[in-house]
């Protein structure tokens, strides 16, 4: 009687004792996650816990959590922790290499999904020209140091008449402009801003610098340069005026910008009407001058629709705008 080999007799006996001999390599049970790549990258980098949970964010625990965590998945030790700090091991040093470069593409994707989201549209505005000017650069800049995002500001530069006109139509979302005693504007809102006064921009060379107060009658007969006739600044002295029962004299020559009023006044050594902000920067060759008894005030406003549905942006803008750090100056006095 022969006697068969037990290989032949069980075949799979032999196959199976061969696969517990060479067991198969395991696998992960999931693959790190980026918070946890982010948190060993940075305990490599900075050498410390302690320093990587506050560049993160995050408590020291629940950073010592992620590297945990990211160890048992790794089923190595990635970091020896010391009292001086911690070092990657030889396998940290290998999982550093290729987690840094994941990481790089990581940012770029978060990057690129940043830009795809929808921008946020224009804060629509409309300012008068001293606002513009002497006002509002400075509001915008402090405006967006108080906000994380960059919001673009679509500005029309008017008079105050036609920055009403714009927001009641629609065309613009806020206005900044001078108070109009003579208008009632319905279904608008209007807030205060600032008070301001018009006053008399004198050339250093000119005798009216001499002098304390300008008698109403020199004043009234003098021509001077002004804005144009629907500005303000103009506006406000001719109604004043004419409560009195005085009239300015014919214009020397009229400007659609106070910059050009300046120039002009400078130029031609002649009196200027001019808003007191535009003359807040201690401009050293023109002087200011008040007439005897007479005072043009105006207050400047923020308008917007009666309805007060402004978006979350423009709501925030206007309320930055209203602060009185803003828009607060001092009042110029003669020098």
């Amino acid at each position: 009687m022969s006697i068969e080999r037990d290989s032949e007799l069980h075949p799979q006996t032999d196959r199976q004792s061969a696969s517990y001999a060479h067991p198969p390599v395991t696998k992960p049970v999931r693959p790190p996650e980026i918070a946890e790549l982010r948190a060993f990258c940075a305990a490599v980098d900075l050498g410390s816990l302690g320093r990587a949970a506050r560049l993160l964010q995050v408590s020291q625990p629940a950073l010592s959590k992620r590297l945990r965590v990211l160890e048992a998945v790794a089923d190595a030790r990635l970091l020896e922790r010391s009292p001086r700090g911690v070092l990657p091991t030889a396998a940290g040093r290998e999982l550093y290499i290729a987690a840094r470069k994941l990481l790089a593409e990581v940012e770029t994707v978060e990057a690129l999904m940043g830009s795809l989201a929808p921008q946020e549209p224009p804060v629509r505005l409309a300012v008068s020209p001293t606002l513009a000017e002497f006002v509002l650069p400075a509001a915008l800049v402090e405006f967006g140091r108080h906000h994380e995002w960059h919001v673009p500001v679509e500005l029309t530069v008017v008079n105050s008449l036609l920055v009403r006109e714009l927001v009641r139509d629609g065309r613009v979302e806020l206005g900044l402009a001078a108070v109009n005693p003579d208008s009632d504007e319905a279904g608008l809102s209007e807030t205060p801003l600032c008070d301001d006064e018009v006053v008399v921009a004198v050339p250093r060379a000119h005798p009216w610098s001499k002098l304390d107060e300008i008698e109403r009658d020199e004043f009234v007969r003098t021509p001077m340069i002004m804005r144009d006739p629907n500005a303000s600044s103009r506006r406000v002295v001719i109604r004043l005026l004419e409560e009195a029962g005085l009239a300015l004299a014919p214009p020397l020559a009229e400007f659609g910008s106070t910059s050009a009023v300046k120039a002009a006044a400078l130029s031609e050594r002649t009196p200027a009407l001019l808003s007191q902000f535009a003359l807040a920067g201690q401009e050293q060759n023109l002087v200011v001058r008040r007439v005897r008894g007479l005072r043009f005030t105006r207050t400047f406003v923020l308008i917007h629709g009666g309805d007060g549905n402004l978006r979350p942006v423009v709501r925030a803008l206007a309320d930055d705008l209203l602060r009185p750090s803003l828009t607060s100056q001092p009042p110029v006095s003669p020098p």
